[in-house]
């Protein structure tokens, strides 16, 4: 059984984070290990309080993992700081991570900020080199890009940009326009493609950019091309909001036991 990796924060409501990546790598018939970058205390409606783990910590936490299971792809998801960032940056490297997803969670949908400004100024100059791709949504490949994206030249030109720092391609999601169906970017430093998808309806969306991430690391594990890896990302993630469980007061949590 092939064995990937999440390098993430904690969600105690289970919806996002850590636990979503696990959930999505076992829908895929992967086993997931993590690697725990800080706790937070949240439910559908918001985040109540967040604490980042030490850096030592959390490559503590990888290099148990890699040592012992070996790891055939990994993601970053909320990575708080800049020396967590910067010493995840040196692990990869160092431990030869060959496959590495990065998604760049900055700030929460609810507003709360995820990351400190040098956290993602870590990002852009440490971390990003080393990625296979990176899956930002739309807010937060304007804040990588510097690139205000309201049109489909906006969201190339931002990929563009994004590639610029280093990682070998660039997914921006859509689902955060308000457009009838999701059209997610793909941009592999060469050529673009515009992957498009139904929307489904529904307001139990939390912790979809997670999930996508991982179910793109999943399927890189079991050796798909990227695009084909994005297509299918889309595809689980559309599955796995038609069969939210309903949960919640506020943006609900996915149903991820849907493959």
């Amino acid at each position: 059984m092939r064995a990937a990796l999440t390098i993430a924060g904690s969600d105690s409501g289970a919806g996002a984070g850590v636990q979503a990546d696990l959930k999505t790598f076992a829908a895929y018939g992967v086993y997931g290990t993590c690697a725990i970058t800080a706790v937070t205390a949240q439910n559908t409606t918001g985040i109540a309080r967040i604490e980042a783990l030490p850096a030592d910590l959390v490559i503590a936490q990888i290099e148990a993992v890699v040592s012992d299971f070996g790891i055939d792809a990994a993601k970053t998801g909320m990575l708080p700081t800049a020396p967590i960032v910067e010493a995840v940056a040196a692990a990869v490297a160092r431990l030869g991570i060959r496959r590495l997803v990065i998604d760049p969670v900055l700030v929460a949908t609810s507003g709360e900020r995820l990351a400190d400004v040098a956290a993602a100024d870590a990002l852009r100059n440490t971390l990003l080199p080393h990625a296979t791709v990176v899956t930002p949504n739309v807010p937060e490949a304007e804040a990588l890009s510097g690139v205000r994206i309201r049109s489909a030249d906006d969201c190339r030109e931002a990929a563009r940009r994004i590639a610029a720092l280093g990682p070998a391609a660039v997914v921006i999601t859509g689902g955060h326009l308000p457009v009838a169906d999701v059209g997610d970017l793909l941009y592999d430093g060469t050529t673009f493609a515009d992957l498009r998808h139904d929307r489904v309806p529904g307001r139990h969306t939390h912790g979809t950019g997670c999930t996508f991430s991982a179910a793109v690391t999943a399927a890189l594990v079991l050796d798909h091309p990227l695009r084909d890896a994005v297509q299918e990302a889309q595809a689980y993630v559309a599955r796995a909001i038609a069969a939210a469980p309903g949960l919640g007061a506020g943006r609900g949590p996915l149903g991820h036991v849907v493959r």
